[in-house]
């Protein structure tokens, strides 16, 4: 599989058989979606940075709520979820989703904005690759992200939805919590290719770059 970021919260997962796109952004954040083709598309909420399908090409499957899904071998499952901690009265409803494809579990959290209930815990299971926000801004803490990797100890993290110099949204830097991780090894990547053999011992922190070519 290859992962590649199209920025802030959207990733494009390049499966054998199913491409995904999750959480595409409209205009106006300061990156460039462009039109990407895909199978399938997730929605974490219905934001502008995260539910823009219009711009997504190829006819994909549309998954924006909770529930469990079987598209073409690639099985989804939404969790509720809040996007605030107060049971979303601030910020409303929140989509967690576990994508299992090419014998991988990967987990996008979108814009998360409380820690992870048991039920939740339980629900995920085992999480190979782990996509998660850290700009601290309309999501969840730096402190509260740390507990998600300690509680999920996921193989792979990625951090997502946090200030870059394209970005034109007020969010931190993922410093903020690679310093509230203890200062963890973290590596750099243009397009993320892994397999289930290929999966770290241990966890990793992958940051990966935004194209701009």
């Amino acid at each position: 599989m290859k992962i590649k970021w199209l920025g802030h919260s959207c990733f494009l997962l390049e499966g054998k058989g199913k491409t995904v796109v999750t959480d595409p952004y409209s205009p106006g954040l300061g990156y460039s979606l462009g039109h990407p083709e895909a199978d399938i598309v997730t929605l974490s909420h219905f934001h502008p940075g995260h539910g823009n399908i219009q711009d997504i090409t190829g006819s994909p499957k549309e998954v924006k709520c909770p529930g469990e899904y079987d598209i073409g071998g690639v099985f989804i499952t939404g969790i509720a979820s809040f996007h605030d901690d107060q049971q979303g009265q601030l910020r409303g409803k929140n989509t967690v989703y576990l994508i299992e494809i090419d014998g991988l579990s990967l987990c996008h959290l979108g814009d998360l904005g409380h820690s992870l209930t048991p039920q939740m815990a339980e629900q995920l299971r085992v999480v190979d690759i782990l996509f998660l926000p850290v700009g601290e801004v309309s999501t969840i803490s730096v402190s509260t992200a740390s507990e998600i990797v300690k509680q999920l100890e996921p193989r792979i993290v990625i951090p997502m939805h946090y200030k870059t110099s394209v970005l034109l949204r007020d969010l931190e830097e993922p410093d903020k919590f690679f310093n509230k991780m203890g200062g963890v090894e973290t590596r750099k990547e243009n397009v993320l290719s892994v397999t289930s053999s290929s999966l770290p011992a241990s966890t990793q922190f992958i940051i990966l770059d935004y194209p701009t070519d």
